[in-house]
């Protein structure tokens, strides 16, 4: 696959051009993704996740894209995909009305949890111990891993296909997004009801919760905001040029990432608002983006079936991005001009 060659970049003064991994291997758009945690002790530091609508998810070594394996057992599109906090277990849902629970170390399926409609999401708890699925029966349903017969609980509110969800606050809150066009925070420790909502004028492609455990970002429409997810409020709120799918926040770095209908991926400054880079990043629309653990990288999947891995930092050694140092040709001819006035 593409992504197991090395790219050598040069680097000059003048320019520096952001050269892609491409990953290839699924059939169909990549719908989803998402990393494990950096875990420096392992194989790899990290991994990656996809979910795509061929029915295969596929993991992958973080840094580079090199594919690992494929988890084989859906029977329709795959919508969602998570990974625990160690990379030791997989979790997917699809439109088989089922979510799976795999073993990411042989690629083996554990158990599979039926549902009455297709599942759209699924988030694993910060301790691995529960498994959160949304569907869209507009229901969110939370799972024991160790007595998974049956949900652990059921949350009613929803009135729309829930769209993603996410653990917030120590796993004792449940962040959720949906088609009714809603956001809300679910208290999942004690009363299983509703905390808050904050409702959009526009569809909600997905959400994002930031390192901090407190920053959500939101792509909603032709716009990306930021909420604090403890109080509730709106921090800030940056307008894109086009329908947007996804972003991501790299809180240390102060920016981030989106993508959606026009193809192009954006880079934005996140506390000023004001654009940094884009560039036409796939051959068609963004559906998801995410920036490593590390923040040394973002991923991308698209409609065009591909997923693809972009520097955070153009020009730096890692991965499988080698960079080394050039000159322009001024500096060049100046060099030349100095070595033949010293012979």
């Amino acid at each position: 696959m593409t992504s197991s060659s090395t790219i050598t970049t040069s680097v000059s003064s003048t320019t520096m051009r952001q050269t892609p991994l491409t990953c290839s291997g699924h059939t169909r758009p990549v719908v989803f993704l998402a990393f494990s945690d950096l875990n420096p002790d392992d194989v790899a530091d990290y991994y990656c996740i996809s979910a795509c609508k061929d029915g295969k998810p596929m993991l992958r070594q973080g840094d580079t894209g090199d594919w690992i394996g494929t988890f084989e057992g859906h029977k329709g599109a795959v919508w969602g995909v998570d990974l625990n906090s160690n990379a030791s277990k997989a979790a997917t849902g699809a439109a088989d009305f089922s979510a799976k629970v795999w073993s990411a170390a042989n690629g083996e399926e554990d158990f599979t949890l039926q549902h009455k409609h297709i599942v759209k999401t699924v988030k694993f708890s910060s301790d691995s111990k529960h498994l959160a699925t949304g569907s869209n029966d507009k229901l969110i349903r939370i799972f024991d891993l160790e007595q998974h017969d049956s949900p652990l609980a059921t949350i009613t509110g929803h009135t729309g296909s829930i769209k993603q969800v996410a653990y917030r606050d120590g796993d004792r809150q449940l962040l959720s997004v949906s088609d009714d066009k809603t956001m809300r925070w679910w208290d999942v420790e004690r009363t299983e009801q509703e905390v808050h909502k904050v409702t959009f004028d526009s569809s909600i492609g997905g959400i994002e919760l930031a390192s901090d455990g407190r920053t959500v970002t939101v792509a909603h429409g032709n716009k990306v905001s930021f909420f604090n997810a403890e109080t509730y409020e709106k921090i800030r709120e940056v307008e894109i040029p086009c329908t947007v799918y996804s972003a991501s926040l790299l809180l240390d770095k102060k920016i981030f990432v989106c993508g959606g209908e026009d193809f192009k991926l954006y880079k934005f400054n996140s506390e000023t608002g004001a654009p940094v880079e884009n560039f036409k990043g796939h051959f068609g629309p963004v559906h998801c983006v995410r920036f490593s653990p590390d923040g040394e990288l973002y991923a991308s999947g698209s409609e065009d079936g591909t997923l693809r891995l972009w520097q955070t930092e153009v020009g730096k050694t890692y991965g499988l991005w080698k960079c080394v140092e050039s000159v322009t040709s001024g500096e060049a001819m100046a060099n030349k001009a100095e070595a033949l006035s010293a012979s």
